[in-house]
């Protein structure tokens, strides 16, 4: 089978796992525990897929000079986040029997995100999925979203053009990453961000529902 996209590239959080509201409170924790002033929900949220230190510059950039703090912010935001994954955030509904009938068709699956690489293996060895992608990138060993970079690295890795890639995600910042490496893209609009701030970035297709990708693939092949 020849596949309109033989390499899927999805975001982690907001996109495959339910992780939202704990990133979110994880943050205000992080703000309390810094004595700085509570961003919104909403404020928190348009920050996802960001690397931690990425979001902290956009959310309290008054004091993004002050090192002690910002690793104090990240200690705490860090530390809370654990505890609340010592029962591992969710799948979405729909995603591993999706992700296995993709892989059963011969795409090939990869991951792009804003985590850490100590983050992102941990999540992955909690849903017993260590070796299941092809290929991953972390903000931490590559530039972080929107900047294509980490886009640029999987392609050069699976040794596709970007005509042959598509980008799966859930926030502007992967929309726009998508585009800067010249790949097309998908958005989910279950996760961090809204529609209508999602479709102002022209993704080929938005979806309320994971498994609808599958039905839409195999239309384009």
């Amino acid at each position: 089978m020849i596949n309109r996209y033989p390499l899927l590239i999805f975001d982690w959080d907001g996109t495959l796992v339910d992780s939202i509201a704990r990133i979110v409170e994880s943050i205000h924790v992080a703000e309390a525990a810094c004595d700085l002033a509570p961003q919104s929900d909403k404020a928190i949220r348009g920050i996802i897929g960001l690397s931690l230190s990425e979001a902290f510059c956009v959310l309290y950039p008054h004091v993004i000079d002050d090192g002690r703090l910002v690793e104090h912010f990240r200690a705490a935001y860090s530390d809370h986040y654990l505890a609340l994954e010592s029962e591992p955030s969710l799948l979405y509904p729909g995603v591993a029997d999706t992700l296995a009938q993709l892989r059963e068709r011969g795409h090939l699956l990869a991951v792009a995100t804003g985590k850490g690489r100590r983050g992102l293996d941990r999540v992955l060895a909690g849903q017993g999925w260590l070796d299941f992608f092809d290929v991953t990138r972390c903000a931490d060993e590559t530039a972080g979203k929107p900047d294509p970079l980490m886009l640029h690295e999987i392609l050069a890795f699976t040794g596709h053009q970007p005509g042959q890639a598509l980008m799966v995600g859930d926030s502007v910042f992967d929309m726009q990453m998508a585009q800067r490496a010249g790949v097309d893209s998908v958005a989910v609009s279950y996760g961090a961000q809204s529609e209508a701030v999602l479709r102002e970035w022209c993704p080929r297709l938005v979806v309320d529902d994971f498994s609808e990708l599958d039905e839409w693939l195999a239309r384009c092949d």
